[in-house]
């Protein structure tokens, strides 16, 4: 272990705050690229991590491996979206998404980096983190270290950003519940087959949602907080209204809301993942965009580092995060702002046939993004 004490120091090129998919992501980039680098993680893996499992094959791309066959539970070729009675299934030809369980997929990633021979500290909390003229120091529950860069990949609930920007605001995030339904995996397949079960009009402007494992239905509901003032009665009355009876332990966790205009970049330090703002603000899938942005950060760090790039080269980042998916978060914003602000008129347009649920999966499998959907939804509506 390399920490600073009284004036004796070792400087690392990074330094990594988070352990989940965007910080192993970056430290595995990181690794392979030659930046000597340090993760950090509060929480000795493997570690439960409160999550439908939702893996689509588009953040599946952004793997520089192949995806183990143990780790895939159920594959995913479409949809069922429930809203006030009426039920639309959907689905593709291919497919679209795998479930996974994060407690496995997260450990997984790190192990991957690992393999790169980054330092990795599991159990340490990092407590701040400042930005110098020339280095970064971190302050954990150990010591304080010192690095030329810092990645803050902490997930939508640490302080550690607020180095590089404010705590999102309750208008900026939403909350999510979820629980796990033991069931065996006969009755899975004969409930949900391929399919997973969306339920819209259940939680404010957001939705509920059915996933399966292979031991074990994820049920959960999400929206903005605001939609959101009994989220546990909500949950609890979702989760009777679809058959589960039982004591269930409920786990809560905050998703921030994609597309907003966020500060992303300090003079040292990058953000990534949650911690940046990066989800679909519909679906609230992050996962492809926690993964391609901790990528992003580490190349742009190592461009510096390795090869000879100035600091001001720091600002690639933001630019390549939008051209990979900035128009995508942007218009999932404006698309659920919609939901929100006019739930009855726009759920039931969105439920409307069986046409628009499959030009929608187009989305999810990112053969098209938001603003064509909501384009296509446009000129079909006025053509109805």
């Amino acid at each position: 272990m390399k920490v600073f004490f009284e004036g004796v120091s070792f400087m690392y090129d990074v330094i990594i705050v988070g352990g989940g998919p965007s910080g192993a992501s970056a430290g595995r980039r990181a690794g392979k690229l030659g930046l000597n680098t340090l993760l950090l993680d509060k929480e000795e893996f493997p570690r439960y991590k409160p999550c439908g499992g939702g893996l689509s094959d588009h953040a599946i791309s952004y793997l520089d491996f192949e995806l183990p066959e143990e780790f895939i539970e159920w594959e995913v070729t479409g949809a069922r979206v429930f809203f006030k009675g009426q039920l639309i299934e959907a689905h593709k030809d291919h497919r679209l998404s795998v479930i996974v369980s994060r407690y496995m997929f997260d450990n997984l990633l790190l192990e991957k980096a690992k393999e790169t021979g980054i330092e990795v500290h599991t159990g340490e909390k990092a407590l701040c983190c400042r930005e110098m003229p020339e280095y970064v120091e971190v302050d954990t529950n150990r010591g304080t270290y010192r690095a030329k860069f810092a990645i803050v990949a902490e997930g939508a609930q640490g302080f550690i950003k607020t180095c590089v920007r404010p705590v999102d605001t309750k208008e900026e995030y939403g909350i999510c519940m979820v629980t796990e339904v033991p069931a065996d995996e006969k009755e899975i397949e004969e409930r949900l087959g391929k399919t997973i079960e969306l339920h819209f009009g259940v939680a404010g402007g957001g939705y509920g949602w059915v996933f399966p494992h292979k031991t074990y239905y994820s049920v959960g509901i999400g929206g903005v907080v605001k939609d959101l003032t009994h989220p546990k009665e909500i949950m609890l009355e979702f989760l009777k209204d679809n058959g589960f009876s039982g004591n269930y332990k409920l786990h809560g966790h905050k998703i921030p809301w994609g597309g907003l205009k966020r500060r992303v970049a300090g003079s040292r330090v990058l953000l990534s993942g949650d911690a940046a703002g990066f989800v679909d603000s519909f679906s609230g899938e992050g996962l492809a965009y926690a993964i391609s942005s901790g990528q992003f950060a580490a190349e742009v760090i190592a461009g510096i580092c390795m090869r000879g790039g100035k600091i001001k080269d720091l600002n690639k980042y933001e630019s390549l995060c939008q051209a990979e998916f900035g128009t995508h978060l942007k218009y999932s914003f404006l698309f659920s702002k919609m939901m929100h602000n006019f739930p009855d008129r726009t759920f039931k347009i969105f439920t409307s046939s069986e046409k628009m649920i499959d030009k929608y999966l187009e989305v999810v499998d990112f053969n098209i993004d938001y603003k064509d959907y909501l384009l296509w939804a446009l000129l079909n509506f006025k053509l109805r």
